[in-house]
């Protein structure tokens, strides 16, 4: 059986990622979440124990508690061959000028820290498995950079070039990193945020999941450093 571990897991997008890839028997997934409110709708949706379920509260821009939690999932579980950084906020309104230190920082941690800390500690037991995929989640944004929205647009472009330096680093490996690049995710949260968008423009997390659920197959071996629009 392979593992893979997925920050964020709670999400909306990390929950429907979580949803589809259990429909493959032969998987175990390791799932991190931040805000208990998150953790209690995923146990509403998934119930409280599921034997190829490991569900725990981390601060992944935390190196020590990202490195315990991985040790443990090694434990428990053997290596991990799978890895899909989904955890990430967004926060608009403000220009670059307008964008404060604090504001910038939060949007670092969580989107650029938050990704770089999980990914740099989950190397070792990627590289000890057979084959490994890593999926990391960044944003049109990154290329587009709409306005009114600079540090999140700053936080998601250091995403890409994480991406692009993994990739380059492990092309001669069985390791292999690939971008997604969603648009606006169709989620509660997105609705409350841009209420007079045209929703139905935005693609729903299910299907940014089985984007996802692709780029972690072995067949998506011929995608490294691949940045995937979805």
């Amino acid at each position: 059986m392979r593992t893979v571990a997925i920050t964020g897991g709670t999400s909306w997008l990390g929950q429907a990622l979580t949803n589809r890839l259990l429909s493959d028997e032969q998987l175990r997934l390791a799932l991190t979440y931040l805000r208990p409110v998150e953790a209690e709708r995923f146990e509403d949706r998934f119930g409280t124990y599921h034997p190829r379920i490991i569900l725990r509260r981390v601060d992944v821009t935390d190196s020590p508690a990202v490195e315990r939690f991985l040790a443990e999932v090694e434990e428990t579980w053997g290596t991990i061959s799978g890895l899909a950084c989904v955890a990430g906020s967004w926060a608009g309104g403000t220009t670059v000028e307008q964008t404060s230190d604090l504001r910038l920082e939060r949007m670092l941690d969580a989107n650029l820290r938050s990704t770089f800390t999980m990914v740099r500690a989950a190397l070792p037991y990627l590289r000890s498995a057979d084959w490994a995929r890593v999926v990391l989640t960044a944003s049109r944004a990154a290329f587009d950079a709409p306005r009114d929205q600079a540090a999140f647009n700053i936080a998601k472009a250091g995403v890409v070039a994480l991406g692009r330096s993994l990739a380059a680093e492990l092309v001669k490996t069985e390791v292999s990193v690939s971008v997604l690049m969603p648009s606006v995710i169709d989620t509660p949260v997105s609705r409350e945020a841009m209420p007079d968008a045209d929703h139905s423009l935005w693609p729903t997390p299910d299907e940014v999941a089985r984007v996802a659920e692709f780029l972690l197959s072995r067949e998506a071996w011929v995608l490294n450093g691949a940045e995937v629009p979805v």
